[in-house]
């Protein structure tokens, strides 16, 4: 059986057994920050296994993209271990339990009508204490005594020891399948390829008696899409079967190799064919490499991949050529994918053309390392080094980690994140202060359970009575809040309050928070943000006057001015993302957004700069449709009904069942939670600001609409007409012209301050001859070393007074050392020249020149007899200057 065929006769079996079918979730869950990426199938359903949510049904199906980098060592060497793998997964909330689970587990893997598998090659386990799982198996289904195996609770319970060890929660007994090729064997379990969890209990403090009955038992059930696949296809490893077999001979071929799963090539062959398909739907869904959170987990992936390639004998980029057979495996299941494919492609090339141009110089310094440690008899690579090749070269600690395994050598940890805190200490920026705290509060949980999710009126109205259900201050739930309550310093940290219904916008979808006020009577709150957390809205903010209370009916009224500016940047950005369509196409897709007061940030995929003439063909279209008028409707439908309209979805977000639809004119359709305005007439006008890079195949496009578009229009125009002035050109159309004049003026001046400051060094080489510090040669002669600021003078003045310098030296039988230097507009220039008599003795300008720039944030290099280099830090040309000095002193010894 085909893996597609699997997968879809999995979800049609549990179909005929009334669960509801349900989309697979994103990788990258947003609103669960338990998780970077989703590990199982059953996380999509943590309210309705909580109790906080109000599904329309009581059992599921699902196949589940997982990501898990747990094990990520083990990736190729077993034949089981993915980090991108599908989870087929039936859940029961309340609805069926054990006997169900069981029973229909039995009838998919062995009836003909659909896995047919031989019953005889079969076994399972159960928890130890599980009577009631063991009966079930042994009288209903048949199973004899010995393949029903019984277990303790670190194998058979879920969470793994929770009896014991916690944690304290929902918890429950499990039961586990296992096949066995060609018979059962009970010298061993076999292959485990489902799992069926049964959530019966909670767990609540220390044993014994701490696992109390849950009053809705739940079902979490889990089978390997590829395990099983391998089991029914009857090859001998996950990455035999049908789709990922070519992905490893794909990646054999891109690195050169030939593919044989018991070769020396093959566990590195496999490592790049799994990963490759782990980035891949990764960037998908919008995340690329970066240095944050799950984006350093794709960066990490996509260079250990590019590293064995490397180790291969690739030293060109190749893992961006697998993107294509990745898509062609995952297409039938996944048919969106081919909508990102070019840019994913973009984003691979880019981060490994990134990682390679330093590759070869990070394993020089990683083998070096090696060395060093061997020298020292030591065990451990030190962590300043494996912080060099991170920072510096890119070699990632978890790949410095992986290389010195296979040398049975381990890494300095300790001291590396000694330095990487150090690292981000300083350069890390600064967040909303006290709005962490006030949204990690256990209690909104609580409140949530109580009251339900917060009403949400502000599509209709900007003000509204309410009753006020909660307030968080100080990590605390609290029934009343006065100024007083607050211990010293409190009010740094803003409040949090929660009522039923409000008109506030919540941040979401790049959409920032409204801000306003809640009142009654006397007491004013003033609201600085609006969050979600849990389907709950919270308005942050400070109590100004008066007393909050519990229970209490208030008035919430929005900022309606900043909201309608808000409303026009919003539509502006759908029909922005409109015109980038039209004009660069449609590979264009977004990347994130910002939306704020009548200025919007949209990011999006492409490959290069967008063109000035382009973003002028944009800038207008987008004019285009405002003057147009065209209504801007919203109406909330079905998903697959959104669907056939034709609505654009995001990849990477997570959409229910319900959708709200934007509609601007019939030209952009786009599902989105946020406000907008009703007629595009209303955005007035919208100027492009600017256009630039921000990562990977990403570009970023900054805009303004409304009164601030025409405000900086103005300004911009206002600035022009000063510079007119200030250049003597007679209109604002004319400065280009007297501009360009202006260059070639200053570019003579240049020229001719060159000449004049050459001339006036070389008047001056007998005088730095003269003060030159003498060093005594072996053979009885001397030679001058000169080290020589020209303060501000050109670039070009440093070679003329080396020459000088050097010619009068060897003239006069003193052969010379010299390092200059000059700062020009904030950019330092560097130049070291030797006499040939000393460069066969082994002085070199090259290195002299490298002592020296280091001090100037700079770098450079050259022949031994002459080297020049750069740069930023002028304020150190005096010590680089004093440091390449002695550095050639130091070459001739004492």
């Amino acid at each position: 059986m085909k893996t597609d065929d699997l997968r879809a006769a999995y979800l049609d079996f549990f179909e005929t057994k009334g669960c509801v079918r349900r989309p697979s979730d994103v990788l990258v869950p947003k609103d669960d920050p338990t998780v970077l990426f989703t590990p199982a199938g059953m996380n999509q359903f943590k309210a309705e296994f909580l109790g906080l949510g109000k599904p329309d049904f009581k059992k599921a199906v699902t196949s589940q993209k997982c990501l898990r980098t747990g094990d990520i060592e083990n990736v190729g060497v077993t034949a089981r271990h993915h980090t991108f793998f599908e989870m087929l997964g039936n859940f029961s909330f309340g609805d069926y339990f054990k006997r169900e689970a069981i029973l229909w587990a039995w009838e998919f893997l062995t009836s003909k009508q659909w896995l047919g598998m031989n019953p005889d090659e079969l076994n399972v386990t159960v928890y130890e204490d599980d009577d009631e799982a063991a009966a079930i198996w042994a009288d209903e289904v048949g199973l004899e005594e010995v393949r029903i195996r019984r277990h303790g609770e670190h194998d058979n319970f879920w969470p793994a020891g929770a009896p014991t060890n916690g944690p304290d929660g929902v918890c429950g007994p499990c039961s586990e399948i296992f096949h066995h090729p060609g018979g059962f064997n009970p010298a061993n379990e076999g292959t485990e390829i489902w799992n069926l969890v049964f959530t019966q209990f909670e767990r609540t403090g220390a044993p014994p008696n701490n696992l109390k009955p849950l009053p809705a038992k739940n079902i979490d059930t889990g089978m390997g899409l590829e395990r099983t696949a391998a089991v029914l296809q009857g090859v001998k490893a996950n990455f035999e079967i049908d789709t990922l077999r070519p992905l490893c001979e794909a990646a054999a071929a891109a690195v050169g190799v030939p593919y044989d799963y018991d070769a020396k090539t093959g566990r590195p062959v496999r490592r790049i064919a799994d990963h490759a398909r782990a980035v891949t739907m990764a960037i998908h869904e919008g995340v690329r490499p970066g240095n944050n959170l799950e984006e350093y987990v794709v960066k990490q992936l996509l260079r250990r991949a590019s590293l064995e390639g490397y180790l291969l004998g690739r030293a060109e980029p190749f893992l961006y050529s697998l993107v294509e057979p990745v898509v062609d495996s995952l297409k039938i299941a996944y048919p969106e994918l081919t909508q990102t494919l070019a840019s994913t492609v973009d984003t691979v090339k880019a981060e490994e053309e990134r990682f390679l141009a330093t590759v070869e110089r990070g394993l020089r310094r990683f083998d070096s390392a090696v060395k060093r440690a061997a020298d020292d008899g030591q065990s451990t690579i030190d962590g300043d080094a494996a912080w060099e090749l991170h920072g510096t070269y890119g070699v990632l600690i978890e790949m410095t980690e992986a290389m010195a395994a296979r040398r049975n050598l381990k890494v300095d940890r300790k001291r590396f994140e000694a330095l990487r805190e150090e690292h981000e200490t300083t350069s890390k920026g600064t967040g909303r202060t006290g709005f962490d705290d006030v949204m990690s509060a256990g209690p909104l949980d609580a409140l949530k359970k109580e009251h339900g999710e917060t009403e949400f009126l502000g599509y209709e109205q900007t003000e509204s009575d309410a009753v006020l259900l909660g307030i968080v201050a100080q990590k605390r739930l609290v029934r009343s809040l006065d100024q007083i309550s607050l211990e010293d310093g409190g009010h740094a940290e803003p409040v949090g309050v929660i009522l039923d219904r409000t008109p506030f916008y919540a941040e979401a979808g790049g959409q920032v928070g409204d801000l306003g006020e809640i009142t009654a009577g006397d007491m004013r709150f003033r609201v600085t943000d609006t969050q979600k957390q849990s389907g709950l809205t919270v308005h942050l903010g400070h109590l100004e006057a008066g007393v909050l209370n519990a229970g209490e009916s208030v008035h919430a009224a929005v900022d309606a001015d900043r909201r309608s500016a808000i409303r026009r940047a919003h539509s502006a950005t759908h029909l922005l993302h409109h015109a980038l369509h039209e004009t660069i196409g449609k590979d264009a897709t977004q990347r994130g957004s910002v939306v704020e007061p009548d200025r919007l940030r949209f990011d999006f995929a492409h490959r290069q700069a967008v063109t000035p003439e382009e973003l002028e063909q944009i800038e207008d279209r987008v004019n285009s449709l405002v003057m147009g008028g065209s209504p801007i409707d919203t109406r909330v439908m079905d998903l697959e009904e959104a669907k056939t309209q034709g609505a654009m979805m995001l990849f990477g977000e997570k959409y229910p069942d319900r959708v709200r639809v934007v509609n601007a004119g019939g030209f952009s359709i786009e599902f989105c939670g946020g406000t907008h305005a009703t007629n595009t007439g209303q955005l007035g006008l919208c100027r492009v600001v600017s256009e630039e890079s921000v990562g990977t195949g990403v570009r970023r496009i900054t805009a303004v609409t409304g009164p601030r578009a025409i405000r900086e229009a103005r300004e911009a125009g206002a600035v022009l007409k000063q510079a007119a002035e200030i250049l003597k050109a007679g209109k604002p159309e004319e400065l280009p012209g007297r501009a360009t004049a202006l260059q070639e003026e200053l570019k003579e001046a240049r020229k001719q301050l060159a000449v004049a400051t050459a001339k006036s060094a070389a008047g001056g080489a007998e005088e730095l001859l003269e003060q030159a510090e003498t060093v005594a040669l072996a053979d009885g002669t001397t030679a001058k070393i000169i080290a020589h600021d020209l303060n501000g003078a050109p670039r070009e003045a440093l070679r003329t007074l080396a020459d000088t310098l050097r010619k009068k030296g060897e003239a006069a039988g003193t052969p010379v050392a010299l390092i200059l230097g000059t700062a020009v507009d904030g950019k330092v220039a560097l130049l070291a020249a030797v006499s040939p008599a000393l460069v066969k003795l082994g002085v070199k300008a090259g290195d002299a020149v490298k002592v020296a720039a280091k001090e100037v944030g700079g770098g450079g290099g050259g022949r031994p007899d002459l080297a020049e280099a750069g740069g930023k830090n002028p304020k150190g040309l005096t010590n680089g200057l004093n440091a390449a000095q002695k550095h050639f002193l130091d070459g001739f010894g004492d």
